[in-house]
């Protein structure tokens, strides 16, 4: 099956709504094989760039309102708040029902990332069982599937044994990036004795995060961004350990490590290192502290990045194809899909609920959304998909109040 660059292949519920691609896709063609259903197709981009920025549905209001209106623009911006919702709504509705993975056809990347947008909650299919499980309570309970591969650690200083997810970089399939995993099971909120079983042996994410402690200097490529997402959820800001090195770190190390780094040689447009930074620093702000040193650059790092988005921000509220480096324009819609998605995911996590309510954001979520639904019943690669999916998740929870499903 083929798809928008790499494929991510789904099944869709035999019950789910008639499969089309609306605006730049061809007609689908389902392939029926009994209960569910599987997609092939072919997408081709006929239309001009200004017609996707027409049909997105960004819904901007009229700059030249004057004040004298002032009581139906309220009214109107109470509209565009329920319509927006409604939007983001059915985008992560169609995700999580429609879109299905099982162990059998999908690796543990492809899961992960699923989980990572809908928390415990997200389902998966055990084989080609018809029954769905919550995925990641399957997986910490001994389940199996492909990368999902651990191996026996140090001896701790508590008596215990660490626990390391093995790496395996470029399979799409396995970790693909130092403390990828641990950087997952920290978002879903779990307590440091959260049991994971791995070889039928019994571990907890504490036994994980304290031998990512004792590996943090092994890491030669210098990626923290996932390492510091973990260690940061599950230590204080002022923590210090020693390392396989001998050498002190700490959570403002890794914080200077990752500022150093080149956004635009990093994953994703260096999305994923300002989101390291970001929840580091969230952290460090509960403490009550004015930041200084360190914190102070992350701040600032943090701030030019939301006011760079901003700016390279395109009128049809999609973020540029280029990240942060320069504007930008494309049609490719699964680029798009994984430029917009990835953006938004950043500015959920380091935006207040106020900021967030600015129209240049709402923007975002709508052009968002629309991709979203323009892309309907087409497989597509799940790092893009589910890194979108977290972002609107994260956004509807903070702006419009925890969304729930109904499993």
């Amino acid at each position: 099956m083929r798809g928008l660059r790499t494929p991510c292949v789904y099944h869709l519920r035999s019950d789910a709504r008639k499969l089309y691609c609306r605006k730049t896709f061809d007609l689908v063609e389902p392939v029926s094989d009994g209960n569910h259903m599987t997609v092939n197709f072919r997408c081709v981009f006929f239309i001009l760039l200004f017609a996707l920025a027409l049909t997105s549905g960004c819904g901007n209001r009229d700059a030249g309102d004057s004040e004298t209106k002032a009581t139906s623009s309220q009214a109107a911006s109470s509209t565009e708040q329920t319509s927006l919702q409604e939007q983001v709504d059915a985008a992560l509705d169609y995700t999580f029902y429609s879109r299905q993975l099982n162990t059998a056809e999908h690796g543990a990347w492809q899961v992960l990332h699923g989980v990572l947008a809908y928390q415990e909650r997200f389902p998966v299919r055990v084989g080609h069982s018809q029954n769905t499980q919550s995925a990641i309570s399957y997986l910490l309970n001994g389940g199996t599937v492909q990368g999902w591969e651990f191996r026996v650690g140090q001896r701790l200083e508590n008596g215990r044994v660490g626990l390391r997810a093995v790496m395996q970089p470029g399979t799409k399939r396995g970790q693909g990036h130092s403390d990828q995993w641990l950087a997952i099971l920290a978002q879903c909120d779990f307590p440091l004795d959260k049991e994971i079983i791995a070889d039928d042996r019994k571990y907890t994410i504490g036994d994980l995060v304290d031998q990512v402690k004792l590996d943090v200097s092994d890491n030669i490529e210098r990626e923290y961004s996932w390492t510091l997402i973990g260690l940061s959820w599950y230590l204080k800001p002022t923590d210090t350990w020693t390392a396989n090195d001998g050498e002190e770190w700490s959570i403002p190390k890794l914080i200077e490590i990752e500022l150093e780094q080149d956004l635009n040689q990093s994953a994703c447009g260096g999305t994923h290192r300002l989101i390291g930074v970001s929840m580091a620093l969230n952290k460090y702000r509960k403490t009550g502290a004015e930041p200084t040193g360190i914190w102070a650059e992350a701040e600032t790092r943090i701030r030019t990045s939301i006011r760079t988005a901003q700016q390279t921000q395109n009128q049809d509220g999609s973020f540029s194809p280029n990240y942060f480096a320069r504007p930008g324009q494309t049609v490719d819609m699964a680029t798009r899909l994984a430029t917009t998605g990835h953006i938004l995911e950043f500015l959920a996590l380091s935006m207040s609920k106020e900021e967030l309510q600015a129209e240049w954001v709402q923007n975002a979520a709508s052009n968002l959304s629309g991709l979203f639904m323009d892309t309907e019943g087409i497989s597509l690669e799940c790092g893009a998909l589910y890194h979108a999916a977290h972002g609107l998740a994260l956004y509807r929870d903070i702006v419009f109040g925890e969304k729930t499903y109904d499993r």
